[in-house]
């Protein structure tokens, strides 16, 4: 028989002055499939990046036709360019490297004879750590010690069912990567980083190359698009050219303006700058997201999964009463516990050094109230873990040369073990029904003698007398009845999953107002289901009681299959496959299992579902930021691509009105205003209240694209007006080009305040608060006050003074050719309209 079940103490472990050496010594616990990425690696794919390309072949050919001072502006502007792509890369890059360290698994280590939690990174060789169920093998290990261990360790040996441990020879080593099933231990590091067996075999459990998601798909291929069209007309451009004038270089110049303008680069650097700074942002309030992808399914979650069990409720338990069976007779707390038998056989059941809420709850009341001698257990000899549907588990112990045995578990499985016939069996289910309408969590004790020295396979064959139930009460949070009102607000359905009584259930539902209560399914009915029948049942019910793992993740499965995002929540081992399951998993980081945080995409640190509801929130933000960025790359591309195309196809009088070098400089404004202005805009009010966007292949809603493209042909026809009225009325090449850059400009700057908002207009929209629009408008004054009032700055663009009767028309012209979509929103989202923006 085993016969070491208390762990050892008194361990003193490494001493904190000798871990600089040895990590010197050994390095970090970690390896890396891939080099991080260094400053040379940036640039060089920073020289790859079309615009570069496009920018050094336009600089080349000024120097080629001898035009050195815009040879010499082009390396200026290849310089600016690839300085905001350094910084917004370097930028990424530092946001997910913080996140990187918000993620990182922790340990608990003894050192100095103190236990303390430290990054798993920072382990070495000699290390003495302690695990516990749930928690995942940060290094290479030995044990010293352990207590009921099993490991999963099919990440090395590929078996999936556990091992059991303990401390001899053979069965006492631990893998990095590897998985504790049940029980704890005290176990010696033997081997770091790329020293342990996963770092030799080159796997890495937490570096997992994902697939690209949805977003990325549809952002890679309309970019696609894009090139494809540029591409085609920097070809076409380039031929009319040159069959018109016979100059090679001169016709690949207007040519590559027309490709630069075409070339949104704008948008994948936006779309990786929204997601990496978003997930950083968050964990700054608490929230980690394990991959900045994530933040992509936030915004369309439309379900969300609830466990009970410290999620809405505190997970702080208390004994309320007690149901002694010998006595018929419900004990309330207080003085008259110390009369009850089954508490003391609860406690015998319990691990003495819990980290279950139920257990410590137990244990404490024990002390508490009972004599002293009902706290001095015999020496336990044995342990049947926690396993079964329902579930229960047994400890035994030896006194007085008998064994005795203490079970707790759920009720129904404690009553059948006990074989009691249907009268009593009835009596006691009636009984722990009626206590969990008050809300308690029911569990049934069982004690027995046993006299042999062999012990039976299964728990449940012991000769079980029925000891009685006692009824805890985990109070609901105090702020949940508000989260969950911002969940049904936002359009989000909620499904509670608990392993309760449905009486419990029903009661926590009543008290935070979860709604669709008084219809339940049972774990077991889950599994009974079809699969039809149960993607029916997933959407007409929202309780579902007496819940196992294999149920929760069929029931996330049955709702992804109708179609739903699914953000489930949970905090211990057995909700780790419906977390993995689900499109959002949502670990509570402070009480939760290791297992949970690692089946997790999103973390929340303190345990406050309001942090969730943020979450979503910030996700929606997000997702509808980069699509007003998006939008509005759209919208200033077309202007810019067909006043550079239309007058030359048309044979204008100024067939080729802008070169590079004004080309570069309006993507100069744009590059900054689509991934940083943007990125900083507020969430907007009626967001939250608007259902949750449908994922489908398109990456626009029906009309939002038409909405952009109208948005610039209309600037388009605006600076073609310009444009023609110049040119025919007499006015110089330089001084036409003058009057539609600045109309250009101005509408640029229009565009990006109307863009602020698809549905509220400038009134609503100035008053919002983000610090960067102060210094776009007053970056996009100064610089069309050095265009115009500057003779170099002039003579570099080929401009030319106009009057400011001129000027005056361009702004007028701008503000017409924009300002219509303030008029137009006013009109359509006016106060009493009703407006869902994402049609289901």
């Amino acid at each position: 028989m085993p016969g070491k079940v208390t762990l050892i103490e008194n361990i003193q472990g490494l001493a904190e002055k000798d871990i600089p050496a040895l990590q010197q010594q050994h390095g970090k616990n970690s390896f890396q499939l891939e080099k991080p990425r260094q400053l040379l690696h940036i640039l060089t794919d920073i020289i790859r990046e079309p615009m570069f390309i496009l920018l050094m072949i336009a600089c080349i050919a000024y120097f080629i036709l001898g035009q050195s001072t815009e040879g010499i502006m082009m390396l200026v502007a290849i310089c600016f360019v690839t300085a905001i792509s350094l910084y917004q890369d370097v930028r990424s890059t530092r946001a997910l490297q913080a996140l990187k360290q918000f993620t990182e698994p922790e340990v608990t280590v003894i050192r100095d004879g103190v236990e303390k939690k430290i990054r798993s990174e920072e382990l070495v060789p000699g290390d003495v750590i302690i695990l516990e169920e749930g928690n995942k093998v940060p290094a290479d290990a030995t044990i010293l010690q352990e207590n009921d261990l099993s490991v999963n360790e099919s990440v090395i040996t590929g078996e999936s069912m556990p091992a059991d441990k303990d401390e001899a020879s053979g069965k006492n080593v631990l893998y990095q990567g590897t998985t504790i099933n049940t029980g704890k231990c005290y176990a010696a590091v033997t081997a770091t980083g790329s020293n342990t067996i996963l770092g030799k075999l080159g796997k890495t459990v937490s570096m997992i190359t994902a697939p690209k998601t949805l977003l990325q798909t549809q952002v890679n291929r309309f970019v696609r698009q894009l090139a494809i069209f540029g591409i085609s007309a920097f070809l076409l451009i380039w031929m009319v050219n040159y069959l018109k004038n016979g100059l090679p270089i001169q016709s690949l110049l207007f040519a590559l303006t027309l490709a630069m303008a075409a070339v949104p680069e704008e948008i994948p650097v936006a779309f990786s700058s929204f997601l990496a700074l978003g997930a950083w942002q968050m964990s700054k309030l608490g929230i980690i997201t394990r991959q900045p992808q994530t933040i992509e399914n936030l915004g369309a979650v439309n379900v969300i999964c609830l466990d009970k069990t410290g999620t809405i409720t505190e997970n702080k338990m208390t004994v309320k009463t007690i149901y002694d069976f010998e006595q018929d007779a419900l004990i309330d707390a207080g003085e008259k516990l110390r009369k009850s038998g089954a508490l003391r056989f609860a406690a015998m059941a319990s691990e003495q050094n819990p980290f279950d809420a139920m257990e410590k709850a137990i244990l404490e009341t024990l002390a508490l109230y009972a004599d002293h001698d009902l706290t001095n257990f015999p020496k336990q000899v044995y342990e049947y873990p926690l396993a079964g549907n329902p579930p229960m588990m047994t400890h035994i112990f030896y006194e007085n040369e008998t064994y005795v045995a203490a079970a707790k578990g759920a009720p129904e499985r404690i009553i059948k073990a006990c074989r009691l016939n249907d009268d009593n069996a009835a009596k006691i289910i009636e009984q722990a029904r009626q206590q969990a309408q008050k809300g308690y969590r029911v569990i049934g004790v069982a004690s027995a003698v046993h006299t042999e020295n062999e012990f039976p396979n299964r728990q449940d064959d012991f000769n079980w007398k029925f000891k009685g139930l006692l009824c805890l009460y985990d109070p609901p949070r105090e702020n949940i009845a508000q989260v969950l009102k911002q969940f049904y607000d936002a359009q989000i359905d909620i499904k509670l999953l608990t392993g309760d009584f449905a009486e419990t259930a029903i009661n926590i539902c009543q008290q935070v107002g979860i709604t669709g209560y008084l219809k339940y399914v049972t774990g077991d009915q889950v599994l009974q289901m079809h699969e039809n029948e149960l993607k029916k049942t997933v959407e007409e019910i929202s309780l579902f009681v007496r819940m196992f793992p294999e149920a929760k993740q069929k029931v996330v499965n049955a709702l992804k299959s109708n179609g739903h995002i699914v953000a489930m929540t949970g905090d211990g081992v057995n909700d780790a496959p419906a977390l993995k399951a689900s499109d959002i998993g949502i670990a509570l980081g402070k009480k939760g299992t290791e297992m949970a945080r690692q089946a997790a995409d999103l973390i929340v640190t303190d345990d406050d579902l309001e942090k969730v509801a943020e979450a979503l929130k910030q996700g929606r933000k997000i997702f509808n930021n980069l699509k007003k960025a998006i939008r509005y790359i759209i919208s200033i591309h077309i202007p810019i691509i067909l006043t550079a195309s239309v007058p030359l196809l048309l044979g204008w009088k100024y067939p080729n009105i802008f070169t590079p070098i004004h080309v570069i400089f309006l993507e100069l404004i744009m590059g900054p205003t689509c991934s940083v202005f943007f990125e900083r805009e507020p969430v907007e009010e009626q967001l939250m209240s608007q259902s949750p966007r449908k994922r489908s292949l398109s990456l626009f809603q029906q009309g939002e694209l038409l909405l952009s493209i109208m948005q610039g042909l209309i600037i388009t026809s605006g600076v073609l007006l310009v444009y023609y009225l110049s040119m025919y009325s007499g006015d110089s090449i330089n001084e036409t080009r003058t009057m539609v850059f600045t109309t250009l400009i101005i509408s640029n700057v229009f565009l990006t305040f109307a863009n602020r908002s698809f549905t509220e207009n400038i009134i609503k929209t100035i008053r919002y608060k983000n610090r960067l629009a102060r210094w776009l408008l007053l970056i996009s004054v100064l610089f069309l006050a050095a265009l115009h009032l500057i003779p170099p700055v002039r003579e570099i663009f080929g401009l030319a003074p106009v009057q400011a009767i001129k000027l005056f028309l361009c702004v007028n012209i701008a503000l017409l050719s924009v300002g219509w979509f303030e008029v137009y929103k006013t009109h359509r989202f006016k106060p009493g309209k009703t407006f869902i923006s994402h049609k289901h």
